[in-house]
């Protein structure tokens, strides 16, 4: 199985692009989850029941938001989705839901806008998984539909009406930081375990964590990358692809928990787990769990409940008083590591697991 580098560039607005797709063998490159059709099911949207009074009484207006995420699975967007159907209940409106089956299909977050747009959806919260989505969102707008991107930015950034997110940037240079730290001038040999293929996330996160370890995408310390798709079971097999290629590495970059949750796994049938430095971003639950139990040595936490709630209230404002919000808002971020290092601002676990989601 071969393993190609992936160019992680920086590019445009404050961003970082990813310049080359990841080329992976066996089912690291599955090319399902990021380049063929989605049966029309997956993407369906699906409202949950409206709270009392919404859509009820004499000229009175029903309010419906919508909100797409990448997939249903990852904890991090089940929690998004938890407080942004709490939120709407809470503003008496009706949430519609739909995700894709893996990061990557762009099919399902197209299916779906459409079908939002459709059924009367006056905003449209999303967490964007490429450009592909892009020409769908700019349809739904033209509508009148309000368009919120979530934790990922649309590309470009202008392509939807705001903003809601964690500086994903930002997150990655306080992990690289502290890995560069960590490694006290000692020679590196490193992994970056990325998303999807053409995902802003993989852009900024992973770029970086390239700028705050000091080093260019082109530096010989990078001696493997590849496309976890964010999950446990692809995050292992790239680690296990990049071992075979390098059994040296010493430093590994994850796109999220769950992917270094499968990097450990893949590291410990090495017998490496000891003696490999793991960072990542997401600040959930389990993996904050993970940082105490020195899993992972540092994550950056985020906060997608309060996207949720943040972009709930700004639809539900957008179909009363038809005011738009515009820009970015920053969420806010956080690193999160039991094994503090002088120049990198932290909280322990402690910290974190009062604050995490999942």
């Amino acid at each position: 199985m071969s393993v190609t580098g992936t160019q992680w560039g920086v590019m445009g607005r404050g961003g970082l692009r990813l310049l080359a797709a990841v080329v992976l063998g066996a089912s690291a490159c599955a090319p399902a989850a990021t380049t063929q059709p989605t049966a029309a099911p997956a993407a369906a949207a699906s409202a949950a029941p409206a709270a009392a009074g919404a859509g009820s009484g004499s000229g009175s207006k029903k309010i419906i938001v919508g909100l797409i995420t990448k997939t249903d699975t990852n904890p991090f967007f089940v929690k998004m989705k938890d407080g942004a159907q709490a939120e709407a209940t809470a503003k008496g409106a009706t949430l519609m839901a739909a995700a894709g089956t893996a990061d990557g299909d762009v099919a399902a977050q197209v299916s779906a806008i459409e079908n939002m747009t459709t059924a009367g959806a006056q905003a449209i919260m999303i967490t964007p998984v490429s450009a592909g989505v892009v020409p769908a969102i700019q349809k739904a707008r033209q509508a009148g539909v309000m368009v919120m991107a979530l934790d990922t930015p649309t590309d470009p950034q202008d392509a939807s009406d705001a903003l809601f997110a964690t500086d994903n940037k930002k997150a990655g240079v306080l992990i690289g930081q502290y890995a560069k730290a960590a490694v006290a001038g000692k020679p590196s040999k490193i992994a970056l375990l990325g998303g999807a293929p053409g995902d802003q996330i993989t852009m900024l996160r992973g770029g970086g964590f390239l700028e705050g370890f000091g080093i260019p995408e082109t530096d010989p310390q990078v001696v493997c990358s590849g496309d976890s798709k964010g999950n446990v079971p692809d995050g292992q097999t790239v680690m296990e692809n990049c071992l075979t290629k390098d059994p040296a590495i010493n430093v590994v970059y994850t796109i999220n928990e769950p992917a270094a949750a499968g990097a450990h796994t893949a590291l410990t049938s090495r017998g490496k787990d000891k003696d490999v430095l793991v960072v990542s971003v997401d600040g959930g639950c389990e993996g904050v769990r993970n940082v105490a139990a020195g899993v992972i040595a540092a994550t950056a936490q985020q906060y997608p409940l309060k996207m949720a709630v943040m972009g709930v209230d700004a639809g539900v404002d957008y179909a009363t008083t038809g005011k738009k919000v515009s820009g970015y808002t920053d969420t806010g971020v956080t690193l999160i590591t039991d094994k503090p290092l002088s120049g990198v601002d932290s909280k322990d676990s402690k910290f974190g697991l009062a604050n995490c989601w999942g």
